[in-house]
């Protein structure tokens, strides 16, 4: 993850503050995983998941992939990406400008 702007930080700060996304950041640390299977895993319905997802995508902190399976079904896939806040005073001062 690239360096994050004031807007940026905010994204990705808001995106990681909701439980269920918190979940979906565990369960995909080591695999990527389709959005039924990590439904299931997750416990949460497929539409909610979804929902989720996307805002974790457009923080930047997972991508997906469209694959098809062997019997030629589409199952899109997530992984998360590596990313580091590490916040501090300073940092925010230097990144966030109102």
């Amino acid at each position: 993850m690239s360096a994050l702007s004031g807007p940026g930080l905010l994204e990705a700060l808001s995106a990681l503050a909701n439980p269920h996304r918190l979940q979906i950041i565990t369960a995909l640390v080591n695999e990527t995983n389709y959005v039924s299977q990590l439904a299931r895993e997750i416990g949460i319905s497929r539409p909610l998941l979804i929902m989720h997802l996307k805002k974790l995508e457009d923080a930047g902190l997972v991508k997906s992939r469209l694959e098809l399976s062997g019997e030629g079904k589409a199952m899109r896939y997530y992984e998360v990406l590596d990313f580091d806040i590490q916040l501090t005073p300073e940092f925010i001062s230097k990144t966030y400008k109102g």
